[in-house]
C-alpha cells in the first residue's frame, strides 16, 4: 500500500477493497513455530509494540518497537488505520518474520469483516488472527471450563467465537485475520493462553508498548 487513506470515506474504500483478499485457509502443511503479538499504547505519541515468542516455549525470541504521532483519527471500524502504520514499521525491524501475528483486536468480527487482524495478515501475508477483550456480535455464554467456546454471531453471521481460557474466567473473542481457519486459531489462542486470560504474545507486547 502506497500511502494511507487520510479521510474515513478513502478509508472505508481501502476496507471494501482489501476484505475480497482475505483467505480463511491455512497454508498447506501450517506449522506455525513461532507467533508475534502487536499491541499500541497511546501517549503523546503512539507507541507500537511486536514481540516474537515460540510456541513451543512460550520464551521471548525477539522484540521491536516503534513510535510516530497519530497520523489517523479515532473512527469506530477504522482502528487499524490508526495503529497499522506504525506496527508494520516495527514489523519490518524483526530479523525474522513470525509465523503468525496475534492481533489485540478484531479480525473478521468488524461490521465490514475486515478487522486490524485481517488487514494486517492481508498487507504481509502472514497468517493472522484478532483477540479481543470485547465481543462485537452476539454470544451465549461458554462453559466454564478451559477451553469451552460458543459462536460469536453478528447480523446472522458466525464471525469467531467466545472462548474460555481459563476456569470461571471471562472469556476473550477470537476471530480469523488471513490464512487461519477458526479451529486453528482456537487451538492457538489456548497454547498461547496457559495461565491468564490473555494470550501471552498480547501481554508481553502490552508490557513492551508502554516502556518504550
Amino acid at each position: 500500500m502506497a500511502e494511507w487513506p487520510r479521510t474515513e470515506a478513502a478509508a472505508v474504500l481501502e476496507q471494501e477493497r482489501l476484505r475480497g483478499l482475505v483467505d480463511p485457509n491455512p497454508p498447506p502443511g501450517f506449522v506455525p513455530r513461532t507467533a508475534a503479538g502487536l499491541d499500541v499504547h497511546y501517549g503523546d505519541q503512539l507507541k507500537a509494540a511486536v514481540c516474537t515468542i515460540d510456541l513451543d516455549t512460550l520464551s521471548l525470541v525477539e522484540q521491536s518497537t516503534a513510535e510516530g504521532p497519530e497520523s489517523f483519527p479515532y473512527i469506530p471500524g477504522l482502528f487499524a488505520f490508526r495503529e497499522l502504520p506504525l506496527l508494520l514499521e516495527a514489523l519490518d525491524k524483526l530479523t525474522q518474520p513470525p509465523d503468525v501475528l496475534v492481533c489485540d483486536g478484531q479480525g473478521l468480527a468488524h461490521p465490514r469483516r475486515f478487522g486490524l487482524a485481517c488487514h494486517a495478515g492481508v498487507l504481509t501475508g502472514i497468517p493472522s488472527l484478532g483477540v479481543g477483550k470485547n465481543a462485537l456480535g452476539d454470544f451465549d455464554p461458554p462453559g466454564p471450563k478451559r477451553g469451552d467456546w460458543t459462536p460469536l454471531v453478528d447480523r446472522g453471521e458466525v464471525v469467531g467465537r467466545a472462548l474460555r481460557t481459563q476456569d470461571g474466567v471471562k472469556p476473550v473473542f477470537v476471530s480469523i485475520g488471513h490464512r487461519v481457519d477458526l479451529d486453528t486459531a482456537t487451538e492457538l489462542v489456548l497454547r498461547l493462553a496457559p495461565r491468564f486470560r490473555l494470550p501471552e504474545t498480547t501481554r508481553l507486547a502490552d508490557r513492551l508498548s508502554r516502556q518504550a
